[in-house]
């Protein structure tokens, strides 16, 4: 289909019938799959976690088919949307038509999981018959149609017309969140771009000078009521700066993280005092906060977390490890996950604490008394910096314990799972973005047999299929955050953009280094920055493996029941 058939009003009509017709054969797979892995993970009527562990690959595979169903969902209700506006362009189609063509053929022939591990539907109980049936007509249409030559080609002309703009193609966002993106994006391009390899490169934190222009900005207190010092405003902003900030620097992005967390458990989970006390400091900038959770011997198993605080007077003193822990030499604050009924060795027993601190410096990174710690040397997600902690009776006031009652930790930190993985989802798209950038610029500008690189169709059609990629995980990440403003549960869909963007972000910036050959692999390249920064979203907030088994659980609750 030519640009010329594109209306003004999207795409031609039987066109829309066929994405809608997709996506409701689509659900009805989803729906087989999920009885199908059902019955290989059931026991006695209930969900067995032995079985779901034995059945990984089919319980993980099932999380993979239903994001790409509900990223295919997405991406037509996106259509949709522009058309509806007047804003549905050539180059939108065409992401829409390659993007439904490319997942829609991943579907039947095998869906990536990572590089190494591919999930096809006999994996899933469906057998080739079975797969037949759903596989109709108008799926096989755009298969066929969406998938050519000329529309790769098409899509990596258009983004070559729109190079230097933050999306290639409407992301489908109002004029207030683009005049918030655009805000941010001339604060990193003036600040962080021209500084934010160096910072990579020697290891350097992120000068307190540009944290406190990004207080200046807001960033710190985006989602913060106003009532509590902050601008009030939702997930969607969050998304938007979180986006652009990564897009010039992971680092300079994540910054917010731990500011976002803290301010989201004190204000699920703290007393009145404690809002009123913490969070204005959180949203100006004069208290930054870190995340203690993690353990050593635990990783994502915090039930099985060791940290003790036990209660002496009016504080409690805290003994135990903690592990790769953000920014804490510089951090005010620390929500700190501990034990403090040692008789409960579940999740009963941990509490959330605000833990304070004095900031520390490269000479002494904690001069608190009974703290003390060593720097994790990584390979990208700089900026920072990452510590092993060790607390020996450090103490922490009584009236720091969050809301006032014990027990309750995970509980309030599940609270924030949702928040903290569609802002990671949303890194990952400024990653992305950041690879693609620089994928493009290289390609045009890099002379090889006599032609610029852009022009051999393998170059081409890698940069064509990270614009349409980037653009499904983008509406995914968006519809999550959409969800959370309306107040709905949106764990499921969270975690489905952190998984897939996560994925988007390390191909993206795999395909952009090899685009540049031998000069990716340097380290005064970018690129070698970007790959390094890609490869951590796979493994924080939910490490991929961990994410997919709680995506299928929760479907294995709610789909295909009938």
């Amino acid at each position: 289909m030519t640009s010329a058939a594109v209306s003004a009003a999207g795409m031609p009509e039987s066109q829309t019938d066929r994405l809608d017709a997709a996506v409701a054969e689509l659900d009805r797979l989803l729906d087989l799959a999920a009885r199908r892995v059902r019955e290989r993970v059931t026991a006695d009527g209930r969900i067995s976690s032995s079985l779901m562990e034995r059945e990984q690959r089919a319980a993980h595979g099932l999380a993979w088919l239903a994001t790409y169903v509900e990223s295919l969902r997405q991406l037509n209700a996106y259509a949709e949307r522009l058309k509806g506006e007047g804003r549905y362009g050539a180059l939108e189609d065409r992401i829409v038509q390659l993007g439904f063509a490319e997942y829609l053929a991943q579907i039947f022939g095998g869906i990536p999981m990572n590089q190494g591990e591919v999930v096809r539907l006999s994996d899933l109980g469906i057998s080739s018959e079975e797969a037949k049936s759903v596989r109709t007509a108008d799926i096989d249409a755009l298969i066929e149609a969406g998938n050519t030559p000329e529309i790769r080609g098409e899509i990596t002309r258009l983004i070559r017309d729109q190079a230097g703009h933050s999306t290639f193609g409407d992301p489908g966002l109002d004029d207030t969140m683009e005049q918030i993106r655009n805000e941010m994006r001339r604060f990193a391009e003036d600040t962080v771009v021209p500084n934010a390899h160096e910072w990579h490169l020697k290891n350097e934190y992120i000068p307190l000078e540009v944290i406190g222009q990004m207080s200046e900005l807001g960033v710190f207190g985006l989602t913060i009521p106003e009532d509590y010092g902050g601008l009030g405003l939702g997930k969607e902003a969050m998304c938007v700066v979180s986006e652009e900030l990564s897009r010039a620097y992971i680092g300079v992005g994540s910054l917010g993280t731990r500011s976002e967390i803290a301010a989201e458990l004190i204000l699920c989970g703290g007393t009145e005092e404690q809002k009123q006390h913490w969070l204005p400091k959180i949203a100006s900038g004069e208290v930054l906060p870190t995340a203690v959770f993690t353990e050593p011997n635990t990783g994502s198993d915090l039930a099985s977390l060791k940290t003790r605080a036990v209660r002496d007077g009016d504080v409690w003193k805290v003994s135990g490890n903690k592990t790769w822990i953000t920014h804490p030499v510089r951090a005010d604050i620390m929500t700190l996950l501990a034990r403090t009924n040692p008789d409960e060795k579940g999740y009963k027993g941990l509490s959330m604490f605000i833990a304070e601190k004095p900031r520390g410096t490269d000479d002494d990174p904690f001069p608190a008394e009974g703290m003390s710690g060593g720097e994790i040397e990584v390979l990208g997600y700089r900026g920072m910096k990452e510590y092993e902690i060790a607390f020996d009776g450090f103490e922490v006031k009584a009236e720091n314990l969050l809301g006032q009652v014990e027990g309750e930790g995970f509980k309030q930190l599940m609270q924030t799972f949702e928040g903290a993985r569609i802002q990671t989802a949303a890194r990952a798209l400024g990653v992305a973005q950041s690879a693609l950038d620089l994928g493009l610029r290289y390609a045009e500008e890099r002379i090889q047999f006599g032609k610029a690189l852009i022009e051999f169709p393998r170059v081409s059609d890698k940069l064509a299929m990270m614009t349409v990629e980037l653009m499904i995980a983008r509406q995914l990440t968006y519809f999550s955050s959409w969800q959370k403003d309306s107040g709905k549960r949106c764990d499921l869909e969270a975690g489905m953009a952190k998984l897939l963007g996560a994925r988007v972000a390390w191909a993206a910036a795999d395909n952009a280094l090899q685009i540049h050959g031998g000069n990716g692999f340097a380290l005064e390249y970018a690129i070698s920055r970007v790959l390094c920064d890609a490869r951590i979203l796979n493994i924080f907030e939910g490490a991929a493996e961990i994410q997919a088994q709680v995506i299928a659980r929760r479907l294995l609750e709610t789909r295909g029941n009938a």
